[in-house]
């Protein structure tokens, strides 16, 4: 890509003890609220994945759901929500998985997508790999077909890309923990 991915990092924010004492929370909504980083984000991850043709983008909540928008809007792509349990009206599919800090899980409409769709997963970071294995596994629960994960940043330090590449996905990780651009 042309453009220098580095200065998505000027819009990370670290935040030391939180959600629990040594955690160093990386808060990445500076990139969403400035143009100028979220465009560069969003064309990034366009030009990595639309030769992967996907047919509908998949965002993880909560950060996954703007970041996942304009990414579907960006390819010309629909829009399916992965939401936090008891907040979708229709039948689901569920999975649990653990954090870095805890346990959580997700849930997806059953029939949100088909087997012939061609799914692009959005979230922010990628830390141990659970929410993004989680979100995988759900994907494919309702028929469709995971090509490839795109977040924000990956905290390299974390086995979170052993944890999705087992699932056979591409993973689009624009920086690392350090602000370095990623292949």
């Amino acid at each position: 890509m042309a453009e220098d991915l580095s200065a998505l990092w000027n819009e990370v924010v670290v935040v030391p003890d939180f959600p629990t004492p040594g955690i160093s929370f990386k808060d990445l909504l500076g990139i969403l609220a400035n143009p100028v980083t979220l465009g560069l984000a969003v064309r990034a991850w366009a030009e990595a994945v639309r030769p992967e043709k996907p047919t509908m983008i998949v965002g993880i909540e909560a950060r996954g759901f703007p970041l996942g928008a304009a990414l579907a809007y960006e390819l010309g792509c629909g829009f399916v929500l992965l939401r936090k349990p008891g907040k979708l009206p229709r039948d689901v599919h569920r999975r649990e998985y653990e954090l870095e800090y805890g346990t959580s899980a997700l849930e997806i409409h059953q029939d949100a997508l088909t087997s012939a769709d061609r799914v692009v997963i959005v979230d922010d970071v990628l830390a141990t790999g659970g929410t993004a294995a989680a979100a995988v596994e759900l994907v494919r629960e309702t028929g469709a077909h995971v090509i490839s994960l795109a977040v924000l940043m990956e905290l390299t330090f974390l086995p979170g890309r052993s944890a999705v590449s087992c699932h056979d996905v591409r993973i689009h990780a624009l920086i690392d923990d350090e602000g370095r651009p990623l292949p």
